[in-house]
């Protein structure tokens, strides 16, 4: 038997694979084979439901004191194009994406040098008063660390803190290449990756549910998306306090880290959200993040082991900063649209994966 079906009759019987065996299939060219099996995976969790939610994407301020790499997005304090949103403003989007049908705001933004941890718990009380039927998912756990630095405040403090005001989930957001050598040549300032599972694991103790990112593309080696994935799977076996991997596609086009970085393929994109699928056996959830991917390598992942595609999103800019070709928005007609094409079923959901309406 060949290492490729010894992976295969693992997937089939619903056996975890081992991290070798996950270099190996980045070592495959057989695209479809690893197609197959990751739908494998999937149809065992989720049967051919896909999940979407109609979500909006507010980002209070690109100020920020860390400049990452890679980062498109960020601005230092007078920059041209450096803002921060009024908590009138904040409140305005909040109640429109509400009065649309919105379930979610999801909110991220720089670390601003000026602003106090106050200032945020202020965000969550003012959207919780101004859309009260919007779940708040907000602030990656690098936002996290350093409310935590500006206030004096432990991370467990913060978090409490934050859920008093109004906080019902965290993004993935932050993550990066948790490997510490990748981290040192794309974001050096940024918490070192042990950090960042500290923080998360912080928050599932707390009753938080968080999603997780992986930035590829760049300068990072298969071996650091495995190992990258390896630490999320060995965290999500303590806590199970994961709902989605996340894989996001670097854009170069307007980053600092260029390097002669020309992107992902959509064959790359592909292969990394399958096995991600196959590797990741304690997660339920693998979201193909359209605004990053396309809305096309995006709808063909959903025969590459993907489940869900993420939100309606309304004026994303992190991805758009960096040179994301896709729409800033999706209406829910069009992703039910994407998701019946590809031969699936559209599954309207809420933050926590609680299904809404089936299509």
């Amino acid at each position: 038997m060949s290492t490729f079906e010894a992976i295969a009759a693992k997937v089939r019987s619903a056996q975890r694979i081992s991290t070798d065996e996950a270099l190996t299939l980045f070592g495959s060219n057989d695209l479809l084979a690893i197609g197959e099996l990751a739908a494998l995976a999937n149809e065992h969790k989720n049967g051919r439901n896909v999940f979407f939610n109609v979500n909006r994407h507010i980002n209070p301020t690109n100020i920020c004191v860390n400049r990452c790499a890679f980062c498109a997005f960020s601005r230092t304090s007078g920059e041209e194009g450096a803002y921060t949103l009024a908590l009138d403003e904040i409140c305005r989007r909040a109640g429109e994406a509400q009065d649309e049908g919105a379930t979610e705001v999801h909110i991220v933004g720089g670390l601003h040098p000026d602003l106090p941890f106050e200032y945020y718990e202020e965000v969550l009380r003012a959207i919780r008063t101004a859309a009260p039927r919007l779940h708040i998912k907000a602030f990656t756990a690098v936002e996290i660390d350093y409310f935590a630095r500006i206030s004096g405040n432990s991370i467990q403090q913060v978090l409490e803190r934050l859920k008093t005001a109004g906080l019902g989930s965290m993004p993935g957001g932050g993550a990066e290449i948790l490997v510490e050598e990748v981290r040192q040549k794309i974001c050096p300032e940024k918490i070192p990756g042990q950090r960042w599972l500290e923080i998360i694991r912080l928050a599932h103790r707390d009753g938080l549910k968080t999603n997780a990112t992986m930035l590829y593309g760049h300068v990072e080696t298969h071996a650091d998306r495995v190992a990258h994935m390896d630490m999320l799977r060995r965290l999500q076996d303590d806590t199970c306090g994961f709902q989605a991997f996340i894989p996001l596609a670097f854009q170069p086009e307007n980053s600092d880290l260029k390097l002669d970085i020309k992107g992902t393929s959509g064959l790359d994109d592909l292969k990394t959200l399958a096995i991600a699928r196959i590797f990741l056996d304690n997660f339920d959830h693998i979201k193909a993040y359209w605004v990053m991917l396309g809305e096309k390598i995006a709808q063909v992942s959903l025969a590459f082991g993907v489940n869900d595609l993420d939100g309606t999103v309304v004026e994303e800019k992190i991805g758009h900063d960096a040179g994301a070709p896709s729409p800033q928005s999706l209406s829910k007609e069009g992703i039910i649209s994407l998701i019946r094409k590809a031969g699936r079923i559209p599954v309207e959901r809420d933050t926590l994966y609680r299904p809404l309406r089936v299509f």
